[in-house]
């Protein structure tokens, strides 16, 4: 696991035989460092006008696919830029700069999440002057990226059809951070028939979560609009 996050601390703690304050004392140490560093960049996109949106999800859940159909369906209307975070290559990247978008790639090698330094470091190869929404697509991982803040205004959590409609209740600290929640690869609802929206939607619920959850699909358009309507009045 990485070594930024916390992820191996118990293990380093417990191999070391020192005791939990310690472990807590470095947690409280990484989040408070990054919770500064978050303030700054939030003031930075303030500055800039500029509505910073986090994506998280598991790999393979479609977060660049919907970036791609967010482009071309609002690149009139919108000016958008993108922060990738993958562990190696810049691939995601290259595919929003192929829709003539601005893409900072970031690598974190063995880190499973972005943090605010990450994304700090990214916005000075970036432009903001006259972008309306910056779109932070996060590492693949549903834990670690809903614990640090990256100065983001909102986080939206994709749920892939293929996934399974439980992982609200299986992975409640990403879902319960999510201002939305949206059920993508829509299309395949027909031939995926075990999973049931409105079960992910009581999943979600149990959180004690009113974030409203959308169904689309990157793919077809199908629901593209709600998606498009709510990033127009975040920005707004």
């Amino acid at each position: 696991m990485c070594g930024t996050c916390g992820c191996n601390i118990p293990q380093t703690i417990a191999d070391s035989h020192a005791d939990d304050h310690a472990a807590v004392e470095i947690l409280t140490g990484l989040l408070d460092a990054n919770d500064h560093q978050a303030a700054h960049n939030r003031q930075h996109f303030a500055e800039h006008g500029v509505l910073a949106v986090n994506l998280m999800s598991s790999p393979g859940a479609g977060k660049t696919a919907l970036l791609e159909a967010t482009i071309e369906a609002a690149k009139d209307k919108l000016k958008i830029a993108v922060i990738e975070g993958d562990l190696e290559t810049e691939n995601d990247a290259e595919r929003i700069r192929a829709k003539g978008i601005p893409a900072i790639q970031i690598s974190t090698g063995s880190a499973c999440h972005l943090d605010a330094q990450m994304v700090h470091d990214a916005l000075h190869d970036l432009d903001l002057e006259g972008i309306d929404i910056l779109f932070i697509e996060n590492v693949g991982n549903l834990v670690c990226p809903a614990s640090f803040d990256l100065g983001q205004h909102f986080n939206v959590a994709l749920l892939s059809t293929p996934e399974g409609h439980d992982k609200p209740a299986k992975y409640p600290v990403m879902f319960r951070a999510a201002d939305l929640v949206l059920i993508t690869k829509s299309d395949l609802l027909p031939v995926l028939d075990d999973f049931d929206p409105a079960e992910a939607l009581r999943c979600l619920r149990q959180l004690a979560s009113s974030a409203p959850m959308l169904n689309l699909s990157a793919k077809t358009g199908d629901g593209m609009q709600a998606w498009l309507d709510w990033t127009e009045e975040a920005i707004a």
